[in-house]
């Protein structure tokens, strides 16, 4: 009886408001489904990578434990960056709702995505998720972290525990975008501290950034190099979509064989 009651209720929702594809907003079959359009444009970023920085590499240097020539040159503070989803007009559009149009449904929806390349990462150690934090002041005038809300649904859907205190923002800081690498390696330079109690809560653990884009990595780096002082055994980030060069993209297409049935309908209708 209930249960026909809430199918009915959500029947007369779904008429007045019918669910939209969140990159484009034609209607879908169902909340946070992309449409075939959207879903088949998605770059996932699951081929061959630099062992350090996770950048995507040619297939043909596939199986190879090779690291690209910038991590060669300077290695990063973070071992191994994966991003679900090369960054390009769908997810884009997905980051830039949840961040400034306040859809937050958009972060379970991410983290959907974002549970294979964890459960990787991870690779059944002790992982614990750091989201980067905001200062409290652009934290008060959003209202949210959106880092903070993926953390949450990853750990939802893979049972890794989340600390969204460990990692502090020490000082705000300007806007990177449209900034050199050099100037945004200045800007966020020293603007991450731990909590006080960080290396009892890090000891012995595998922690992992979590944020929405990783773009020039300048927020990451700074971020794990202050993650590093916390004694924690090993520092890796994880985010929903990366800024890969053109050349670099991969063109692959996500194997609905290696995806539970229940997650794959909530994420594609076509």
């Amino acid at each position: 009886m209930l249960r026909g009651l809430r199918d009915a209720g959500r029947a007369i929702v779904d008429y007045a408001l019918p669910p939209r594809c969140p990159a484009c907003g034609i209607i879908v079959a169902g909340d946070r489904q992309f449409c075939l359009a959207c879903w088949q444009s998605l770059d996932f970023l699951d081929g061959p990578a630099c062992a350090r920085c996770s950048i995507p590499l040619p297939r043909a240097l596939a199986g190879a434990d090779l690291q690209c020539g910038a991590c060669l040159t300077n290695p990063p503070p973070f071992d191994g960056a994966p991003a679900a989803v090369a960054y390009g007009p769908a997810a884009r559009t997905v980051a830039l709702r949840l961040k400034y149009g306040r859809r937050l449904g958009h972060a379970r929806l991410m983290a959907r995505l974002m549970a294979r390349p964890l459960t990787t990462l991870a690779d059944g150690g002790e992982a614990l998720l750091v989201p980067i934090p905001l200062h409290r002041r652009r934290l008060w005038s959003r209202g949210f972290n959106q880092a903070a809300l993926v953390a949450d649904e990853l750990t939802r859907l893979t049972g890794a525990p989340h600390d969204h205190h460990l990692l502090l923002r020490a000082r705000a800081t300007a806007s990177l975008r449209g900034k050199s690498r050099r100037e945004r390696e200045k800007i966020v330079a020293g603007a991450f501290a731990l909590a006080p109690d960080a290396k009892a809560r890090a000891a012995g653990r595998h922690l992992i950034l979590i944020d929405d884009v990783h773009a020039s990595g300048a927020t990451l780096r700074a971020a794990a190099r202050a993650l590093r002082r916390s004694g924690a055994v090993r520092v890796s980030a994880l985010s929903w979509a990366r800024v890969v060069p053109e050349a670099l993209m991969t063109g692959n297409i996500f194997d609905f064989a290696t995806l539970d049935s229940d997650i794959s309908d909530q994420i594609m209708t076509g």
